[in-house]
């Protein structure tokens, strides 16, 4: 049996253009009924582009229309993205919200959706990304058969929210969560300043270090990141390594060997087994795609992923209360973990300088 698209309206038109190409991209399963947006030339020349109408209100927005994805500023950033959201909630429109999200603001959003009878959820969009999907399902993997010892993790600030939730799902949870005293920055003469603030952390009870880029660029915020996010998990049997947001995903298996009886490591022959597997291998996709690769298919992708598992909320109400919860407590934590750290420290470095990576590939080809 078949079922006809859902109606979906796109709320916001910078970050919003993922959304629609990733509505675009699934025409079985979802419909595009329209842009929302203030009403400037650009929203309306894009509404035009996609052959859909502009709304400027959530009261414009048509009864028939199914989810609402909102894709603009919440209060955490200074905009009315929640308020809008709330307002689609209560018509019983479901709602996808791009992060981030205050805990109150969630709070207020699933209280409007119970009110509507709608289906509410943060898209974290990263989690969703292939690659970090490979990481999450081989760390699933490790915590049913060995306990987690560590996770180490580095991000820019601007990507913390959905760097918590990575971290809670790898971890099998976020709580108990705790975030320590950041670490005072090392100084010796003539260096530069440390552009990272070092935390030790829990999560889920797994212990955390972690190392953020406070820093922004106020009037470029979306660029300027050192890197976006790098994780390493430890269990028992070896290291398993997200090497960036998009990939590749590592696996090291640990280095044991047994001793003879002189007490000497045995380096080869029976019982070294274990010493036959490769010291490094990727897992899944070894080649990564180019950024414009990223922003046409890696990010709808994961919109898509996030936009079917609201889907699944609105088909099980009883799904509803877990993926508030889980929102909710990324919130909280990103919360405590924002007030410790504090405000980001304003930058306004030029424009970073490329590298060729052909030139670089052949300084690299050393024996």
């Amino acid at each position: 049996m078949t079922h006809a698209p859902l109606r979906v309206v796109v709320a916001g038109t910078a970050f919003g253009r993922i959304y629609l190409d990733a509505v675009r991209s699934a025409p079985r399963e979802f419909a595009l009924a329209g842009v929302l947006a203030r009403g400037g030339d650009y929203s309306a020349k894009l509404a035009a582009r996609h052959g859909v109408p502009l709304f400027t209100s959530a009261e414009a927005v048509p009864e028939d229309v199914d989810i609402a994805c909102v894709v603009v500023r919440s209060g955490a950033t200074g905009g009315p993205g929640s308020e809008l959201a709330q307002a689609l909630l209560r018509r019983g429109i479901h709602v996808l919200q791009e992060h981030p999200v205050h805990a109150t603001e969630a709070a207020e959003c699933l209280r409007a959706a119970r009110q509507g009878g709608a289906a509410y959820a943060v898209n974290t969009l990263y989690p969703n990304i292939a690659p970090v999907r490979r990481f999450l399902a081989a760390a699933e993997y490790l915590r049913s058969r060995q306990p987690i010892r560590f996770l180490d993790a580095a991000c820019n600030s601007q990507v913390a929210y959905p760097l918590l939730d990575v971290l809670g799902r790898a971890a099998g949870g976020l709580r108990p969560w705790s975030f320590g005293e950041p670490a005072a920055p090392a100084e010796a003469p003539g260096t530069a300043p440390q552009p990272f603030v070092n935390l030790n952390a829990a999560i889920g009870g797994v212990p955390v270090t972690l190392r953020v880029q406070n820093q922004v660029h106020p009037g470029d915020p979306d660029n300027h990141s050192l890197l976006l996010h790098r994780i390493s998990l430890g269990c028992d049997a070896g290291v398993l390594t997200l090497a960036d947001t998009h990939g590749p995903v590592l696996w090291n298996p640990r280095l044991h060997s047994p001793r003879d009886e002189t007490g000497r490591l045995v380096m080869g022959g029976p019982g070294t087994e274990r010493l036959a597997a490769p010291s490094t291998s990727v897992l899944g996709e070894a080649d990564t795609r180019s950024y414009h690769e990223v922003f046409a298919r890696t990010w709808p992708d994961a919109v898509l992923v996030a936009l079917r598992g609201l889907v699944r909320d609105v088909a099980e109400p009883g799904r509803r209360a877990h993926s508030g919860q889980w929102a909710l407590a990324v919130t909280r934590a990103w919360s405590d973990l924002t007030a410790r750290i504090g405000m980001p420290e304003l930058i306004r470095p030029d424009e970073p300088e490329p590298v060729d990576h052909e030139e670089l590939a052949a300084a690299a080809a050393v024996d």
